[in-house]
């Protein structure tokens, strides 16, 4: 099942980055059974797993609609949430980690690790996208929960609305690749190296290590979706992330 969600997810999201759907285009679920050749317990999965990521909006009638958002959107979101991830990762060293903080961010690196360990062997294997987004959103979670500041839970929070920004969005192409897989296996690493740094109490290399994590993710993220448009992205109109200004240069 897990498989089938992957792929239905990915399909959708192919089409919504290239323009294919457009932004406030209706998803009809017994379309999209038909045109994706999917049963509708996947397709109601992925059509969640797409709203969590920000590009579908839920419709009070039932149903989703493609959200309008642009490229420069992401960018600054995902710049905000970088530097709100380091300020909690200040704030929590200066409190003093717990011995519980500990514990729970070292089950997130355990289960990441665990995660990415059939590409030690084979760098081609693929990694479960669904599950590590799981993971890769406790790990970030955990890292906000110990700077215990509730204001700057709700700035994450609402900043993390945005389409593709919050750290459960893992943007992967409808075919895996060996490129994508790696950059999740580095996306681990950075967490160890964060974690090990916590642990050594060095705030200012935590910090660091934090901007350096979330720098990459928004590299990776843009490059993909750039990726993505340009090889699917119609002739004839332009994709819900093409701005005006794009259109034109």
């Amino acid at each position: 099942m897990s498989t089938q969600i992957d792929r239905v997810v990915a399909q959708l999201r192919d089409m919504i980055l290239s323009g294919e759907l457009l932004p406030g285009e209706r998803i009809v679920e017994l379309q999209f059974t038909e045109r994706l050749g999917a049963s509708r317990t996947p397709l109601r999965l992925a059509l969640v797993e797409l709203e969590r990521e920000g590009i579908l909006e839920r419709l009070p009638s039932r149903g989703f609609k493609v959200r309008s958002f642009s490229i420069t959107d992401i960018v600054d979101a995902l710049e905000v949430r970088g530097a709100l991830e380091a300020l909690a990762t200040r704030l929590l060293l200066q409190k003093g980690v717990t011995c519980s903080f500990i514990d729970q961010l070292g089950k997130t690196i355990d289960a990441g690790r665990r995660l990415i360990e059939p590409t030690v062997l084979d760098s081609s294997a693929e990694i479960d996208a669904m599950a590590w987004a799981e993971v890769n959103g406790r790990f970030h979670a955990t890292l906000l929960e110990g700077a215990a500041n509730r204001a700057l839970s709700d700035a994450i929070e609402r900043n993390n609305r945005a389409p593709f920004v919050g750290p459960n969005s893992v943007i992967l192409p409808a075919v895996p690749t060996t490129i994508q897989t790696s950059r999740l296996v580095r996306a681990q690493h950075d967490h160890e190296d964060i974690f090990a740094a916590i642990l050594r109490k060095e705030h200012s290399r935590a910090e660091a290590l934090i901007l350096e994590h979330a720098y990459r993710s928004k590299e990776n993220k843009i490059r993909l979706i750039e990726e993505i448009q340009k090889d699917k992205a119609p002739t004839t109109q332009y994709g819900p992330l093409l701005t005006q200004e794009q259109a034109t240069t």
